[in-house]
């Protein structure tokens, strides 16, 4: 028997061999599961029944119908030592003990989650598991590889080509035919395949003639337990993560002429003159043919010729919170709520929307009296803007912030520092305003918000924020009966398509923080600095790394459109002169920057004349830009807020720029063990994935559909240390309390 993975229904005889295993190979088994036992049985008996009529063709039909007949009446006679054996067993591995004890750990691979001898289909399900984590498994477990596909893109390809890295350096065979059709196909992908070790990769230059759309995969095992997957997914990330593809999983335990037809075909093809063996001397070659293939055509909009004022409708999710505030007032009696919506999701058109329902529900039609609060003047002028479109009133409202000075205060949008710097709060009533926004109402547990919440009394707060939890600790719920009124997450807004999905790598930074100084919640930020910027050998040798790991991970930096979050101005400025010395065009922005220069270098990240913008508390919050497609953390972010606010930046979905998903790169060195890493991993996770230790050791199974986390694995090390430390500390902190309750009788 050969080692490696089975599903083999252990008869009298296996079972006899079995018990005979030298010490140095251990079989592993399971019990026939009793749910499937029939379906089981029966392939094992169909099975053992094509043998007997194949060792009876020679004698005639009529040979082989009584053999039937004799099968259902006396089968046992027929088939001795075949009976399956009591208590009823399958194989499912046999591997080597010996390396097991060498390596202190069971060296059983990987098993795919469906059948190694049942075909399946995929359908993109979310009830089924992803296509990429099942192939993942087929190439952890086989040993023999052929993948023919039409394109290959690098954001499917980053998602296995650790397996097929590990696959092909244990001597694992590799056979790749691809085409540059449509330019869909990376070549940075065809460059990492083709630098593999016992791998061949042959590509189609030629679309005009060489129309090849077929997606299939084969996985050679020596057992005999042989699977492939034949349907619609090329290696991309939508193709193999969240698209709702369909694909056949084929065994060769029960479509054998399938698997031969397939192993065939491939083989044609690879004879074929149309397909060329790519080695890195044909790179040039490469590129030159998938940029003739790709011929993007522009267009534009004319402002001119659309009407100023579209008619602005509630998505069916904006609708069901909507739906949900309306409930809340009219059924359980709250005029305060606050509503929960991740970052892109609309949640300044869901207080339009719902402003003018509560003014025709509410105040006879009439415009109600309103406040709109914020802290920055451009989410005020964003927020006018979108209020004024809903209205279909390009008159509605008036700004009170910086250089404006509104004209009325009955519908006044104003940022929370001129409300506090011009007396707003003494000059007017109590029950001045109708209808309150607070915008952003995490930061409403700030003293400059105490002032305004204090003192009005509108009939109805509506509270606004992405992340209602604090770094502090201090809550908000208690402005709204500790309660949420309406809610839609991040992981769920990307399940549902509002938001592009994201690729996180955890890279690892060799620059330790533990010795960082700790205050108020956080690092010291003249000490990171130091750190980042000031100790020059140490700050060359990090960016350099940085600029290694852009390199590894986004697909083309020509195409990269990245913000870099930075912890000070020098430490952006360094970070922009470090990545233009590398040949990536990038610029720093920071509060120091007037309004023109910001405009500009937002302009020259739109149109792609720089890559990337470094900044420093800009763009948390207030701006989009849908057509980043990466963002960087080169610096610890202790506001899980802060975090989440960044991450949005790149969340927008701009299918029109060619955008897959966001490329997310946090650089993760030794932290505080203050830190907390579990808040940041668990934002990214839907509801009841259980702790973030669970995620990481499960691979983040959990995630929406399209989304992935990968941590390298010294990255890996430093989170699981902090989450121990972290642990640690709060458990000896509870411990310290429950002794003082124990002491003191409270």
């Amino acid at each position: 028997m050969e080692l490696g993975l089975y599903e083999q229904v252990i008869n009298e005889d296996l079972d006899h061999d079995l018990r005979l295993l030298p010490d140095d190979l251990t079989a592993t088994t399971r019990d026939i599961d009793k749910a499937e036992a029939s379906g089981i049985l029966a392939a094992y008996l169909a099975q053992q029944a094509a043998i007997l009529l194949e060792q009876a063709e020679d004698q005639g039909l009529d040979e082989q119908i009584q053999l039937v007949n004799r099968m259902l009446s006396a089968a046992r006679d027929q088939a001795k030592g075949e009976h399956v054996a009591s208590p009823g067993k399958q194989l499912l591995a046999l591997h080597d003990a010996r390396q097991d004890r060498i390596k202190r750990s069971k060296s059983t691979p990987t098993r795919p989650e469906t059948s190694l001898s049942q075909s399946s289909l995929f359908t993109g399900s979310h009830h089924e598991p992803q296509l990429y984590t099942e192939l993942a498994k087929e190439i952890d477990s086989c040993d023999r590889i052929e993948m023919l596909v039409s394109f290959i893109r690098w954001s499917g390809l980053r998602l296995i080509i650790d397996h097929l890295r590990t696959f092909t350096e244990r001597g694992g065979q590799l056979r790749v035919i691809t085409t540059t059709y449509i330019g869909a196909t990376d070549a940075k992908a065809i460059d990492e395949l083709a630098g593999l070790p016992h791998t061949q990769v042959k590509v189609s230059y030629d679309s005009t003639h060489t129309r090849l759309h077929a997606k299939a995969y084969l996985f050679h095992r020596d057992t005999g337990y042989t699977t492939a997957y034949v349907g619609s997914s090329n290696i991309s990330r939508p193709a193999i993560t969240e698209g709702l593809e369909w694909n056949m999983k084929i065994t060769l335990q029960d479509q054998p002429s399938v698997i031969a037809k397939m192993q065939a075909t491939f083989d044609s093809y690879w004879e074929s003159e149309e397909y060329e063996l790519y080695d890195h001397s044909k790179h040039q070659q490469l590129i030159d043919a998938i940029e003739r293939e790709r011929h993007p055509k522009a267009t534009s909009i004319d402002l001119n010729q659309v009407s100023h004022f579209l008619d602005v409708r509630a998505y069916p999710y904006q609708q069901e919170i909507l739906d949900q505030l309306r409930a809340e007032r009219e059924v359980k009696d709250h005029w305060h709520n606050l509503v929960v919506a991740a970052t892109g999701t609309g949640k300044t058109v869901i207080s339009a929307l719902d402003y003018r329902d509560w003014c025709r529900r509410y105040a006879g039609g009439r415009r109600a009296k309103l406040l709109f609060v914020a802290h920055r003047k451009e989410i005020l002028q964003q927020s006018i803007a979108c209020f004024r479109d809903v209205l279909k009133d390009p008159n509605f409202g008036s700004l009170m912030v910086g250089e404006y000075s509104p004209d009325s205060l009955d519908h006044l949008f104003v940022s929370v520092q001129s409300l506090n710097s011009r007396n707003m709060v003494e000059s007017l009533p109590a029950d001045y305003y109708d209808y309150i926004v607070v915008d952003e109402f995490h930061h409403a547990a700030a003293s400059s918000y105490q002032r305004l919440l204090d003192h009005f009394r509108p009939r109805t707060l509506l509270g606004l924020t992405a992340t209602p939890e604090r770094l502090d600790g201090k809550s908000i719920l208690p402005w709204f009966d500790n309660r949420i009124a309406a809610e839609i997450r991040l992981p769920e807004a990307i399940d549902r398509k509002l938001l592009s999905p994201f690729q996180y790598f955890g890279v690892s930074d060799d620059t330790g923080l533990s010795q960082v100084r700790w205050v108020r919640g956080g690092y010291d930020k003249s000490q990171l600095e130091n750190v980042y910027v000031f100790s020059r050998e140490i700050a060359i040798k990090r960016a350099r790394s940085i600029v290694a790991a852009v390199d590894r991970y986004v697909t083309d930096v020509s195409q990269m459109c990245a913000l870099g979050f930075c912890v000070s101005k020098e430490h952006a400025r360094f970070m922009a002169d470090q990545f233009n010395e590398a040949g990536i065009p990038s610029r720093a922005l920071t509060s120091d920057n007037d309004r023109y220069e910001r405009l500009r270098a937002r302009s020259d990240l739109e149109t792609g004349k720089i890559k990337t913008i470094f900044v420093v508390d800009l763009y948390n919050e207030g701006v989009d830009i849908p057509q980043v497609n990466t963002v960087l953390f080169l610096r610890p972010t202790e506001s899980l807020t802060v975090f989440i606010q960044q991450l949005g930046r790149g969340l927008r979905l701009s299918p029109e720029t060619g955008k897959e998903c966001l490329t997310v790169l946090d650089f993760i060195g030794q932290a505080n063990k203050l830190y907390r890493f579990e808040e940041k991993f668990a934002a990214l996770l839907p509801e009841g994935s259980g702790s973030v230790k669970h995620a990481l050791e499960n691979d983040f199974a959990f995630l929406p559909k399209g989304c992935y986390i990968q941590l390298e694995r010294k990255a890996q090390e430093y989170v699981l240390d902090n989450i121990r430390k972290s642990l640690g500390l709060r458990a000896g902190i509870l411990t310290r309390i429950r002794t003082f309750e124990e002491d003191s009788g409270e």
